[in-house]
């Protein structure tokens, strides 16, 4: 029956009939943890630690208990989640926007990434992917029959961006560039030269642009500027939002996207055919962790500390290195000078107890690179170990693979 359907859904594999290390396709790498492997490949906080704080788990229970959660809310989502939220875009992005306008609710940031791009992919238009960069932006291009330019960035330039490489990329083609901003995986805050850069090839070649700032909550040296607010590009975005990494609610499933209202009067009529209604008692969970946001700054001191940990211990590994994260909690490992990265994440599983991701999935510029989630776990010391033990199995790997 594969033969039926389309060639994106038809050439990929799901782990049923073949071996796939996907983090997030399949069961094998949750079954990792019988075998004692520490899981620092899933962007989850604190993974499979609580995460949730009190006065957020206190009300979601209640809503959980209350008549209500077993109702539909309305798929464009909870009004008052969307007020509080109006109050935040203008707080932290510098969006003012309408609430009843501008903002639509999603059953988390991937649906809403989907949601965000697919009114205007038709087959063969070609979409710009600075890269390396979230996979899920190169997989949801080929559903939609979309063709992929990835665009390079380069570790030499701090991977921000380089006007000539976007575009002598751009054809009559080109529909729309997708961003992930922070970039998963490099972690990148893009500066204003840069971003200006993009609006300038945005506007000149009269493109849409998608921006995903699921990692935009903690920023570190770099000041964080969400592109919407950029002269003349606020009805040119559509930008996708998280709670998952900046709050730790992953398991809530609950984002939500910003666009001007010419976009989102589609978004607002198709919704229920594409995303459904996100789920009543989480949305209002979300509505209660507003109330008392200081739980964040556990999350912010321990990814600091992690970040600064990691590159000194990583660093100091022969013939690796890696540039100090910008934002969230992730870390960007170069291990090009001493083997292929897929069999160096093999080995790491194997010899260390510990599971990274394979640069490779995360297209151009990715290969000879590791992904490493630096926010698994709630104790520092237990990525303390894992890195430690990274670090032995390194050395180690030089020594067998000179």
């Amino acid at each position: 029956m594969k033969d039926k359907m389309i060639k994106a859904f038809r050439e990929v594999d799901g782990g049923i009939f073949s071996t796939v290390e996907k983090a997030d396709v399949g069961n094998a790498y949750q079954d990792l943890i019988k075998q004692g492997v520490s899981l620092m490949g899933w962007a989850d906080p604190f993974m499979p630690d609580k995460s949730l704080p009190t006065h957020v788990e206190a009300a979601l229970i209640a809503n959980i208990k209350d008549s209500s959660s077993a109702h539909y809310t309305a798929p464009i989502g909870n009004q008052e989640l969307k007020n509080r939220l109006a109050i935040k875009l203008k707080e932290f992005n510098n969006l003012d926007i309408d609430p009843l306008r501008n903002i639509i609710i999603t059953p988390g940031s991937d649906s809403g990434l989907y949601f965000a791009i697919l009114p205007f992919i038709n087959k063969g238009d070609e979409v710009l992917i600075p890269s390396p960069s979230y996979p899920n932006n190169h997989q949801n291009i080929k559903i939609m029959g979309g063709e992929i330019i990835e665009v390079p960035l380069y570790e030499e330039n701090n991977y921000q961006f380089i006007k000539e490489d976007f575009e002598s990329r751009v054809s009559d083609k080109t529909k729309m560039i997708i961003l992930t901003h922070p970039n998963n995986p490099t972690t990148t805050v893009y500066n204003k030269e840069s971003l200006e850069i993009l609006r300038d090839v945005v506007i000149k070649h009269d493109l849409i642009l998608v921006s995903d700032q699921a990692f935009e909550d903690y920023c570190y040296e770099n000041e964080f500027i969400t592109p919407a607010t950029l002269p003349d590009m606020f009805e040119r975005t559509v930008s996708v939002f998280s709670f998952s990494k900046g709050m730790g609610f992953s398991g809530l499933r609950v984002g939500y996207i910003v666009c001007s209202d010419v976009i989102m009067d589609s978004l607002f009529a198709s919704a229920v055919s594409v995303i459904g209604a996100t789920n009543t008692a989480c949305q209002k969970a979300v509505i209660a962790a507003f109330e008392d946001l200081s739980f964040m700054n556990e999350f912010e001191e321990k990814f600091d500390y992690r970040r600064k940990l990691a590159f000194e211990i990583i660093n100091s590994i022969p013939n690796v290195s890696m540039l100090m994260p910008e934002s969230g909690f992730l870390a960007w490992i170069n291990v090009s000078k001493i083997g292929k990265s897929s069999d160096i994440v093999s080995y790491l599983v194997k010899e260390a107890k510990v599971s990274l991701n394979d640069g490779v999935n995360y297209g151009l510029g990715g290969d000879g690179h590791l992904r490493l989630v630096l926010g698994a776990y709630r104790d520092n010391e237990r990525v303390a170990d894992a890195l430690y033990r990274i670090k032995d199995a390194l050395i180690k790997w030089q020594e067998v693979n000179p």
